[in-house]
């Protein structure tokens, strides 16, 4: 049992309150753990998992107080928070200075003292009960009491921390280690009364108690006050009884905190409305994002429909009242059946609807943080939907959050029915902390055949919020106020199984009033940044909203951060946003306790990572922990890891007798001598001629008196060592120069003049290295590579360490909340995170070192855009559209758009570039014939790589330092790979789930995978999953790529100049093409070939 304060208390008066919640929303739990580190700051840090909040408010006693009694009762007001984690629980007790009003009563004749403190109650013994273990936290001196509001153990006055143990066990009562407070001391005898051993800071019981005061008073009848209401919300730590000295950065960086007699309250600035604590600019658009949860039955089906964390997105256009909401991803088995339920919204529309003079829409009263719950009964059905609505505030993103959960029943509506609902009202009551309406609304269903019905349902709901009452601004809020509704407009679209509502609002008097003022009316011409601001009779002027500028009609940004760079002060980055910017602190720094100031983290430095390690240059790093780490030689190198030296294999006779040996770095080649034949290890005398040694000698066959002698002015191929051609053949006679392929080949477009040189690409790579070879996984990696990996809404990425995914660092790039974002491309050489999305089809791009995301091809052209890949070599990119069954090509900016492939495809999605090579491979999941395919990067050379045992190939990466493509598969359950030029095909792992995108990089392939909402790695080389990582945001996970700090090496004849060509170069293994955009007959473009 915990007695946060014991004694014959009631409410049975009216005034005073006892509320009680389970409550674990991400800002008390915060809030909670802040308190506790702060209590124990010796202790690792704590982060608990729930809380439990009983609040006492006003209460008094049955009888008088003891003292000083003046026929006005005196209350108390004070609150306990149970915060548990999975190992233990702690109890933080609060007790605002003013709350403590009484310390003792009168039960019958005698002064009876308050306390404070723990008990296990009564324990079963072998002879019987006796009283169990307890802990007290005053004594019987009324000071002890009154101390509470005064004194602290947790550094922070009225605030006592315990930790507790965990139920069922009572084993320890620890108190808080930090008595002192942080703006004066407390004296020096109260002081040492707090100093304990650490010992005493946990206390072990003694002949089953441990008693630290005397207990002297047990009250006979204890009583348990209980208040069923589900959606009461007490705000808890917030009784508003402190000032504003030391609460004001609990108001929003547009508001200001005000002194009362009795507290102190938020209020927002001029040019922005709220409750102070979230305060918006007037005038400004908002959105609306969050969660949607479900378990609904339609109609008289026996069997529930249930849906979780679907989207929900909204946009309101302020200054006409005007709300838009989605609702993505909902079966149509009840989407059709939500459609007459407009009102899911209608909560969004009250806290932004067009207010008419001396009326407050919902954000201007409570601000973004209310509970709303509404009870529908379909008529004449009598089936009942319960709908629950916590609206959690404005988020970094200043975008209001709201969770929403629908439980029970709805009438049903056939799928393809249409919903016409007519313009109603509803009147709003305001009283305390609570709001209520209810009303009878009538619609109209056209069904399939044309038929139509008209239905009704009944209405009734509450909000319930916590507001600051020692201002006159709830005070003088009206008891009654009226919402209209109109323009209502609902629709379920099957094919993109997502719901659609649009409303516009208006709050003002219950009697009516005229709406012939433009700003009421929503025909106003302003700006969608700027606010109303209505006239006498229909007059009105525009005037931009806060953080914008203009002449109201038409508003521009205010770059707060270019105006002012040092606004958000040392060590942050300031980073303008429309209408405001938001303050980020710099690496190596995090928000203190007041979430304004930046201080530095003292973080363990992984050397590795960072690229400060002492390890050799042919040493692999490998992190330990702290600031350690170890260094380890390459295979092919001896020595500490610090120094390494390649190891001489041509010292071990390695290669045939008739071979000659070349050490390398590492590795080491064997050669046949000239007039033998062999791969170095086996060789045979005598050689076939070469082709460029045919063609040499062939050239070279006229002899004369000093031996052959060629015609003169001929040209006269130059062979390597090999026999193989040189990449670049010079005619003596003439100076010019020119780039040739492997079968000599004179590459269109590289011959030069006399006294210069082309760069050549050498085709011939010469004798492969024979072993050892360095493991693939101590291949060196520079620091800053990671995985962008895209969600609903919003692109994330995880470092990587090594191949090691570092989720604890991983965090949102971007957030996008209105989009669904499906494929993700990096381009190394800007640092440009490209993706695709559907949801208003068209690619965009980013720069992930901050910037503005910028459209590349808008909606329109594009109907499902999905995969994407980048040549960061050409400059290129391709992707896929699965409705139009297309892959296109563009440049970077989106210009030069051309269709390469557009038969025999049905589901293309993922799709790779290999730029170094010139080819192009994509993944088609056709149910009857899926298949992977590829192509040069011109789109010529189509054929089929992978036909048979295929079920749904979703994901597709390929490796340049292996040469294997490999292909993640949902129907099979595979992950595979193959040699694209062998055909050789292996199975790397089985049994995975549902993979969408993948990626590969060193050792690892990483996949996202739907079930498990998840990024897996998986080794290759191990063919075992190697780590998992979850994201915070637990919805479907869709493409994933890596971002390279460094752009892998290789070229190809589009890297430079364009490749010569006007408009595309699109790479082929051998060459170029120079191709056209579709409109070539507009931009006057000649294609050719090289």
């Amino acid at each position: 049992m915990i007695a946060a304060l014991q004694g014959d208390l009631h409410t049975s008066d009216g005034v005073g309150k006892v509320f009680f919640r389970e409550d674990s929303s991400p800002d008390i739990l915060r809030r909670a753990a802040e308190h506790i580190n702060r209590a124990f700051p010796e202790d690792d840090e704590i982060n608990p998992t729930h809380a439990v909040v009983v609040t006492w408010v006003d209460v008094t006693t049955h009888g008088l107080e003891s003292r000083g009694d003046s026929g006005i009762k005196k209350r108390n007001t004070f609150q306990l928070v149970i915060a548990s984690l999975e190992t233990t629980s702690y109890a933080i007790v609060l007790y605002p200075r003013d709350g403590i009003k009484f310390s003792s009563m009168l039960v019958g004749d005698t002064n009876v003292i308050m306390h404070a403190g723990f008990s296990k109650g009564l324990v079963q013994g072998f002879f019987g009960s006796s009283k169990g273990p307890h802990y007290h936290t005053t004594n019987d001196n009324e000071q002890s009491v009154r101390a509470l509001a005064e004194e602290t153990n947790s550094g922070l006055r009225g605030v006592w921390v315990y930790e507790i143990g965990t139920s069922p066990y009572f084993s320890n009562v620890a108190p808080g280690e930090v008595p002192e407070l942080p703006t004066e001391a407390p004296p020096q005898e109260d002081a040492d009364a707090y100093e304990e051993s650490s010992a005493a800071r946990r206390p072990v019981y003694t002949d089953g108690q441990t008693e630290i005061h005397p207990v002297q008073f047990q009250p006979q009848n204890r009583e348990v006050v209980e208040v069923d209401d589900p959606i009461i919300n007490v705000d808890v730590f917030s009784y508003n009884l402190g000032s504003c000295a030391n609460n004001r950065n609990k108001c929003s960086k547009f508001g200001e905190c005000r002194d009362y007699a009795n507290g102190y309250c938020c209020h927002c600035i001029s040019g922005f409305y709220g409750n102070g604590i979230q305060c918006v600019a007037e005038g400004k658009p908002q959105r609306v994002n969050g969660k949607v949860h479900g378990r609904v039955f339609v109609g008289r089906s026996p069997s529930p429909v249930e849906f979780a964390n679907i989207d929900l997105h909204s946009y309101i256009v302020v200054n006409e009242g005007r709300a838009y909401v989605a609702i993505s991803d909902l079966p149509e088995t009840v989407g059709p059946s939500l459609e007459p339920l407009v009102s899911i919204s209608g909560a969004i529309g009250w806290a932004f609807a067009l207010e008419h003079p001396g009326f407050k829409n919902g954000f201007s009263i409570i601000g973004g943080e209310f509970t709303r719950q509404a009870e529908v009964t379909f008529m004449p059905g009598n089936e009942k939907l319960i709908i629950r609505q916590e609206f959690k505030g404005i988020d970094e993103h200043d975008h209001l959050i709201v969770s929403t959960n629908l439980d029970g029943q709805v009438a049903e509506v056939p799928l393809g029915s249409t919903i016409k609902l007519d313009p109603y009202s509803e009147i709003y009551q305001y009283n305390n902390n609570l709001i209520t309406s209810s009303s009878t609304r009538d619609y109209v269903v056209t069904l399939p055949d044309g038929s139509r019905e008209t239905r009704r349902y009944q209405w009734r709901e509450t909000i319930s919020f916590n507001g600051c009452y020692h201002s006159e601004t709830l005070r003088d809020m009206k008891p009654t106020q009226m919402l209209s509704m109109d323009h209502i407009f609902a629709i379920y679209d099957p094919g993109q199984r997502l719901i659609r509502f649009a409303l516009t609002s208006k709050i003002g008097d219950i009697n009516g009033q005229p709406e012939e003022n433009p700003c009421l009316t929503g025909r106003h011409g302003c700006d969608t940044n700027a606010v109303c601001k209505v006239g006498e009779g229909a007059t009105f002027t525009c005037q931009c909203a806060a953080g914008f500028s203009g002449d109201g009609r038409t508003c521009y940004d205010n770059d707060e951060c270019r105006e002012d760079p040092q606004r958000c002060g040392p060590n942050a980055i300031c980073n303008n946003q429309p209408g405001t910017f938001r303050c980020e602190c710099e690496e190596g720094y995090q928000f203190g306790s007041d979430q304004r100031t930046c201080i530095k983290v003292d973080r363990p430095v992984d050397h590795c990572e960072a690229g400060t390690h002492t390890c050799s240059p042919h040493a692999q790093c490998s992190y330990t922990g702290g600031s350690s780490y170890v260094c380890t030689c390459l295979q092919g190198f001896t020595g500490d890891g610090r120094s390494c030296q390649d190891i001489d294999e041509c010292q071990q006779s390695r290669c045939h007798s008739d071979a000659v040996c070349y050490n390398t770095e590492g590795s080491f080649t064997c050669q046949c001598r000239p007039g033998y034949s062999g791969d170095g290890f086996q060789c045979l005398p005598g050689r076939p001629k070469t082709r460029c040694e045919a063609h040499r000698e062939s050239v070279l066959g006229v002899s004369g008196p000093r031996g052959p002698r060629p015609p003169i002015g001929a040209y006269i191929p130059s062979c390597d060592d090999n026999g193989q051609y040189e990449p670049m053949q010079c005619h003596g006679s003439t100076g010019h120069c020119w780039c040739v392929d492997q079968n000599g080949q004179e590459i269109s477009g590289t011959r030069t003049g006399p006294g210069s040189r082309p760069m050549c690409i050498d085709h011939n790579t010469g004798p492969s290295p024979i072993g050892p070879r360095p493991r693939p996984d101590v291949d060196a990696l520079t620091p800053g590579t990671h995985l962008l990996f895209t969600q609903s809404g919003r692109i994330e990425h995880v470092p990587l360490e090594g191949y090691d995914m570092k989720k604890n660092d991983a965090k949102p790039v971007l957030h996008l909340p209105e989009k669904v974002i499906i494929g993700v491309a990096y381009d190394c050489v800007e640092k440009m995170v490209y993706w695709t999305e559907i949801t208003s089809p068209s690619i965009s791009k980013a720069n992930i070192e901050g910037g503005e995301p910028t459209s590349v091809i808008s909606s329109g052209s594009l109907e499902s855009p999905e995969g994407i890949a980048i040549d960061h070599l050409g400059r290129t990119m391709f992707w896929t559209d699965s409705a139009k069954d297309h892959i296109e090509v563009a440049s970077l900016d989106g210009s030069n758009r051309r269709v390469l492939i557009n038969t025999d495809l049905v589901n293309p999605r993922a799709i790779i570039a290999d730029p170094s090579n010139g080819n192009l491979y994509w993944a088609d999941w056709n149910r009857k014939a899926p298949k992977i395919e590829t192509s040069y990067m011109d789109g010529s050379n189509r054929r089929v790589l992978v036909r048979d045992n295929l079920g749904l190939p979703n994901g597709l990466t390929y490796d340049p330092r292996s040469s294997q493509l490999c292909w993640a598969d949902a129907g099979t359950h595979k992950l595979e790979c193959m040699d694209p030029g062998r055909g050789s095909r292996s199975t790397v792992l089985e049994r995975i789930q549902y993979p969408f995108g993948m990626t590969a990089f060193g050792n690892n392939i990483y996949y996202t995978d739907w079930q498990r909402d998840a990024v897996i790695a998986v080794d290759r080389y191990a063919s075992r999953e190697s780590d998992e990582f979850q994201p915070q945001k637990r919805t479907r996970l869709y493409g994933i790529a890596t971002a390279y700090a460094q752009c892998p090496a290789g070229q190809n004849y589009c890297s430079g100049n364009n490749g010569g060509c006007s408009h595309l170069c699109l790479a082929t293994p051998n060459g170029r093409s120079c191709k056209c955009p579709d409109n070539a007959a507009q931009v006057g473009c000649v294609e050719r070939e090289y």
